[in-house]
């Protein structure tokens, strides 16, 4: 399995992850999250992180300013953690790779959420549903995809934490995971919001890898 540590502030932090084999960090350019990002790096700090696939993190954001931010920090990857629309989806779709986050509760219809989906976006994200946007930190209960035909790669996430390794790798055993493209990882691996607990993402992260071995 892949692996995205999302919320990254630090350019320290991000070129650490990279040496330890992950391969997507998340930048949330949401202004009402703690971890938005451009209250502790410029977009041209940003910018110049090479190292490692760099997503992008927005919320019923105006077109224009995403394509601006993709443009200035060039990013690799939208993720739409908002309302977005499917044409808006596609829009962006036209010029960068997009992953559509739907935050997801026990009794949602997974096929039917996503079925306009399909068409104008590269991935999916499935998340637990909140009070707001972006992240919960609350955990996803995954055995409500486990039935669900989904044709389209998908990142999980949802309060994964340091523990959860050998139940992500059983749920590799599942239908549904031949579509997993990687899990993401956030609050559960922080000291304070934006800042990780390194040692725990590197043995959270040789664990997965390990288990992709096996």
């Amino acid at each position: 399995m892949r692996v995205k540590v999302c919320g990254m502030t630090q350019t320290e932090q991000v070129n650490e992850l990279a040496g330890m084999g992950v391969e997507f960090a998340g930048f949330i350019f949401y202004h009402k999250s703690p971890r938005y990002v451009l209250n502790h790096m410029t977009t041209a700090q940003v910018r110049k992180i090479n190292n490692i696939n760099k997503v992008g993190v927005f919320v019923n954001t105006p077109l224009e300013e995403v394509m601006r931010i993709v443009d200035e920090c060039r990013l690799h990857m939208v993720q739409l953690h908002g309302d977005e629309p499917p044409k808006y989806c596609e829009r962006i779709a036209d010029y960068i790779s997009v992953v559509k986050a739907f935050r997801l509760s026990d009794n949602d219809s997974i096929e039917w959420m996503t079925r306009p989906y399909l068409d104008v976006c590269d991935m999916f994200m499935f998340d637990t549903l909140g009070a707001g946007y972006g992240g919960t930190g609350k955990k996803f209960d995954w055995s409500i995809l486990k039935d669900v035909y989904m044709p389209k790669p998908f990142f999980l996430s949802g309060g994964i934490e340091p523990g959860d390794e050998e139940k992500l790798h059983e749920f590799t055993h599942e239908p549904i995971a031949k579509h997993l493209f990687s899990i993401d990882i956030n609050s559960k691996f922080e000291v304070s919001p934006g800042v990780k607990d390194l040692k725990k993402v590197k043995i959270f992260v040789d664990q997965v890898h390990n288990n992709n071995s096996k």
